[in-house]
């Protein structure tokens, strides 16, 4: 069942005991040359404040952000399972039921020119009837030029999927960068001038990581040209990903990029 969490984070901590869909994995971390057991999906959650709104969806979680009317973040882990799944593309979008205060809805679109985007993408919830539908929210959504969206962006998620075949698991955060005095469509759902991911990739007991940081506009150009650390990411941001990481793993998986581990044909 889903849930909201309205926790003072800041003081208590994230710890494995509510975590919603918590599983062990093991992290190898070469400075130490120590394998450790980790309590799986928690430690790669990005920071939660103390006045942020927590929400756990059956397939994935975000933080929502009431100022802009859309998630700060969304997070969620793919496999193999959960890829080239039975269930096919609803497009039925629909008011999250578990924003309280409204999420964004049908008439902030209509005729804005901007296209609904996905942040955790329909594509990766082929697995699930209800991860489908969930995806759908418009707490899951973010105004996205089109030829973003059905560009540069797609061409992203599917690559990520893609990915999932080479690694046991991928932890994928996504969201806007939401700023001070961004346009908007309809009722105050602003308009980002960026987007981003962040990947942790486990593969026989390691871990890797990569981001992208993309601008909300069409383009030709190769996925590497976006590639940033996500130690870069979290300055561009603000945000504190895979936050309750021991800081001696935190920072060496955070802090470069191989290029090389990732397949780009």
């Amino acid at each position: 069942m889903s849930k909201v969490y309205y926790l003072l984070f800041t003081f208590l901590g994230f710890s494995c005991a509510i975590a919603t869909k918590s599983t062990k994995a093991s992290l190898y971390s070469k400075s130490n040359n120590h394998v450790l057991e980790l309590c799986g999906d928690a430690l790669y959650l990005p920071r939660i404040d103390s006045f942020e709104i927590f929400i756990s969806h059956f397939a994935y979680d975000l933080v929502y952000n009431e100022l802009h009317e859309q998630a700060k973040w969304v997070f969620y882990k793919l496999d193999s399972s959960r890829i080239n799944g039975p269930i096919s593309r609803t497009d039925k979008f629909k008011i999250d039921p578990l924003i309280e205060t409204g999420s964004a809805n049908h008439n902030d679109y209509r005729g804005s020119g901007f296209d609904r985007g996905h942040l955790a993408p329909a594509g990766d919830m082929t697995w699930s009837l209800q991860a489908m539908n969930e995806s759908f929210y418009y707490s899951n959504m973010s105004p996205q030029v089109p030829s973003f969206n059905r560009g540069i962006w797609r061409k992203l998620e599917s690559k990520v999927r893609s990915w999932v075949t080479d690694f046991d698991s991928i932890y994928v955060t996504t969201g806007p960068v939401l700023e001070l005095n961004l346009s908007s469509i309809g009722e105050g759902v602003s308009i980002p001038k960026y987007f981003y991911k962040s990947l942790v990739g486990f593969r026989d007991s390691s871990a890797i990581s990569i981001a992208f940081f993309l601008p909300n506009e069409g383009s030709r150009k190769e996925l590497q040209e976006f590639v940033i650390s996500v130690d870069s990411l979290e300055n561009m941001t603000g945000i504190d990903f895979n936050s309750k990481l021991d800081p001696k793993l935190q920072s060496p998986l955070e802090n470069s990029v191989c290029m090389n581990c990732w397949n780009w044909e």
